[in-house]
């Protein structure tokens, strides 16, 4: 089992930048296909942000995020992060990092923007942009 604890989140102004990560305790994430970032806001469904594969050698992004946001890991020391820029108020969210339920292997494993396919979450981070 693995544990995760985003950080990061705050409060920015429309148009600046922030920085999330994500530690994870209990067992290397490296063992697992994928690293995703979702995020919720108020009354709405979580929804996908961003994944990359176990070596961040392939990532996938959310339209509405794309040419914004970068995700990135380390994996010596078991963290994945999501570099945000020209943040938007419809960027205001909850955001959570999670596991792929596959663990890697040789085979191909593409990424998945479905929530339902990762297993382990963090307990989130709050970000707020304001106009």
């Amino acid at each position: 089992q693995v544990q995760l604890v985003e950080s990061g989140g705050g409060s920015v102004q429309a148009g600046g930048s922030l920085r999330l990560s994500c530690a994870a305790s209990g067992r290397s994430f490296s063992i697992y296909a994928a690293m995703g970032w979702f995020r919720q806001a108020p009354g709405k469904a979580r929804e996908f942000v961003a994944a990359a594969t176990w070596n961040g050698g392939v990532t996938y992004y959310a339209d509405s995020v794309k040419g914004r946001f970068t995700i990135s890991r380390d994996n010596s020391r078991n963290t994945v992060s999501l570099q945000m820029n020209s943040l938007k108020p419809e960027d205001t969210a909850v955001y959570y990092c999670a596991t792929d339920s596959r663990i890697r292997s040789t085979a191909y494993q593409p990424l998945t923007d479905n929530p339902d396919e990762y297993q382990y979450w963090g307990q989130g981070t709050h970000v707020t942009v304001s106009s």
